[in-house]
């Protein structure tokens, strides 16, 4: 068998009423203009998350050359959405913030302060020495920009990249750094302190006592698209004070907020055969015969230990300029070598203003 090989961080899915307008927001503010897939169909095999039945849905993935993660956003169709029944707050169970690289905070800060985006915090010093700040978009999903110098391909009109990680909320932070770092290799500890944190005041529930802890990968990202999506960190938040909830508890998946957590994989048997040792086995598995739009793969799940979807992705093929039948088709690619740069700026044949 070979090896298991995790390429990075592909995305962050997020559950919206309108995935249109929604992606429109997020290409506007964060550059995310390029639709690696966009596609209307049936979630047909989620169903221990969908109530047991198949859920039409629309999902739109996009990214940013400039380097990072995409966003996954995510429609249900046919069904009534259900929302939290209250904001949810620092340390509730599950994916609570979204991470964005930003080349130069105080830029993207003063930008989004022009456009009059619901700002949360001012720039600082995260805990873990980062500059960064938050944000709410219109649908009260919080985003944090922190300050990364990776960039692959340097906008001139944007000063943010993709996705470089989440924060999770934990009901057991030892057991959840173990989890992380021998499922998904993020072994460092870069930061770990308890108290209540200033740098936190405006986000919802930022007065609590919380332990954070900031992973990062010992070893870096290899894969054919490990150069676009760059390196990322995660970081963990246990509330010490304050009762929890789970945040998709008696909800379905796709409900708003914020759904999944994404890596892109190599070799999805030896993916299986890890996560099964570590006592976490698949919960959902698409099979390798599924495709999204013009791309196709094989996506699994697992279940963190509170119960948070961790999504494995395992590309085939995605479109690049499909009018002249372009495609790039992974299996015929080195699984630790990154595609040649020039293939991946390619995919600004897809971009969208």
């Amino acid at each position: 068998m070979k090896e298991k090989v995790i390429c990075g961080l592909q995305q962050v899915g997020i559950g919206v009423k309108d995935a249109d307008v929604a992606w429109k927001w997020y290409r506007e503010n964060f550059g995310v203009d390029i639709p690696v897939v966009a596609d209307e169909g049936v979630a047909e095999r989620m169903l221990p998350y969908t109530g047991g039945k198949p859920q039409p849905r629309y999902a739109i993935l996009a990214v940013n050359l400039q380097g990072g993660g995409g966003l996954e956003i995510w429609e249900p169709r046919g069904r009534a959405l259900n929302y939290p029944k209250q904001q949810p707050s620092l340390g509730d169970l599950g994916i609570f913030i979204a991470k964005i690289r930003s080349r130069d905070v105080a830029a993207t800060y003063d930008e989004f302060s022009r456009k009059g985006l619901r700002l949360l915090s001012a720039p600082t010093v995260s805990f873990a020495g980062i500059k960064h700040f938050y944000l709410m978009d219109p649908w009260d999903n919080i985003l944090e920009v922190e300050e990364d110098n990776y960039v692959m391909v340097k906008s001139k009109t944007c000063t943010t990249g993709g996705t470089t990680g989440a924060v999770l909320g934990v009901s057991d932070m030892d057991r959840s750094i173990a989890f992380y770092g021998k499922v998904l290799g993020f072994d460092k500890v870069q930061a770990d302190k308890t108290g209540v944190f200033e740098d936190l005041k405006g986000v919802p529930g930022g007065d609590r006592q919380v332990r954070r802890v900031l992973l990062a990968r010992t070893k870096p990202f290899t894969g054919p698209l490990s150069e676009l999506m760059g390196p990322s960190h995660l970081e963990l938040v246990q509330a010490l004070d304050a009762p929890v909830v789970k945040l998709y508890e008696n909800r379905y998946w796709g409900d708003p907020g914020y759904i999944q957590i994404c890596f892109d994989v190599r070799n999805m048997d030896a993916v299986e055969a890890d996560c099964k040792a570590a006592g976490h086995p698949f919960v959902c598995d698409s099979g390798v015969d599924f495709d999204m739009g013009d791309a196709n793969g094989h996506f699994t799940y697992i279940e963190d230990p509170d119960g948070t979807l961790i999504e494995f992705v395992e590309t085939f093929r995605i479109p690049v300029a499909k009018k002249w039948g372009f495609y790039i088709d992974f299996t015929k690619r080195d699984d630790h070598k990154p595609l040649p740069r020039w293939m991946v700026k390619a995919l600004r044949f897809l971009r969208v203003s």
